[in-house]
């Protein structure tokens, strides 16, 4: 009987789509990922209410997704949604992709994507060898605050304390959108660059997402940072409206478009947010070294450049 090597995957969003792009190029599963995709897509937007349910209720949906006899066939379960009332909505579960025609791995060896809320701790208490996740949760939890800036995801490992967390990033999946400094024109200096230099002569209030405080801290470094205190956005307030309201903040963004609706200039990008594979080296066996080689193997323009 062959091996199952199961990696633990985010159940929705971008970096679940991402995974299953990497996926489809690498293993020649688009037909699944497009499955997975179109379907996650479909119901946020009847979460949303932007679209009507075509198939009844979400059981009914849930049932017709799903197929449970086939572990070759999709899962779904059913999440609370974070927006007004919880409403219930449908997320990835798991799926298992044979890799018996894959020269790289040993024969009998399957793979199973494994839907977590969180995959990176999920990681981090040994359930998983591997797993997929967003850098900031590695930024937010683990590496160690310095006076000095962290601007590389390549540089994270060298911030991770082994004593912490046997965790390390393997590779990035290049869907990487960036943590911006953004300033109203008032603020902004009049002849120089929104940037560190700028932050460590500034004093006063950075607007950012309670969440992402100890990202801040990491990719600003406490130079930077020793005469600024933190504000957060009002309950209900868009981000970038909080930032225009504030004068300077930093938050992801693409392309800036919605910062510009509110009057702000797009200073540097500090630190990129990307899609990574990571392992738990304390879980790495000869079978689950060749399914990291498998999975990291790609032509993907990533941000990410570890050694």
């Amino acid at each position: 009987m062959g091996e199952t090597i199961p990696v633990a995957v985010p159940r929705k969003g971008r970096p679940l789509e991402s995974v299953l792009d990497r996926l489809a190029r690498r293993l020649d599963v688009s037909a699944l990922a497009d499955d997975v995709i179109s379907t996650l897509r479909h119901e946020k937007a009847v979460t949303k209410g932007d679209v009507d349910p075509v198939n009844g209720s979400v059981y009914t949906r849930l049932a017709d997704y799903s197929t449970v006899d086939d572990p070759t066939a999709p899962e779904y379960t059913l999440l609370r949604d974070d927006r007004a009332g919880k409403p219930r909505r449908i997320v990835f579960d798991s799926v298992t992709i044979p890799l018996e025609d894959v020269d790289s791995v040993p024969d009998d060896i399957d793979l199973q994507l494994v839907g977590r809320e969180e995959p990176f701790r999920a990681l981090r208490t040994h359930e998983f060898a591997l797993a997929f996740d967003s850098a900031d949760l590695i930024l937010e939890e683990v590496v160690e605050l310095r006076p000095e800036p962290l601007d590389r995801i390549a540089d994270l490992n060298a911030r991770i304390d082994p004593v912490e967390t046997d965790v390390r990033v393997v590779t990035g999946l290049g869907d990487t959108v960036y943590h911006t400094l953004m300033a109203t024109p008032e603020v902004a200096p009049p002849s120089e660059a929104i940037d560190r230099d700028f932050l460590e002569s500034y004093a006063g209030p950075l607007c950012i997402v309670p969440r992402y405080e100890r990202l801040v801290q990491a990719v600003l470094g406490a130079k930077t940072l020793e005469n600024v205190t933190f504000q957060y956005p009002s309950t209900g307030v868009e981000e970038e409206a909080a930032i225009a309201e504030t004068g300077l903040g930093v938050y992801l963004t693409v392309t800036g478009s919605t910062a510009r609706e509110h009057g702000l200039l797009l200073g540097d990008r500090l630190f990129p947010s990307e899609t990574v594979l990571m392992e738990n080296t304390a879980e790495r066996t000869a079978t689950v070294e060749s399914v990291r080689s498998l999975l990291a193997d790609g032509k993907a323009e990533t941000a990410l450049a570890l050694e």
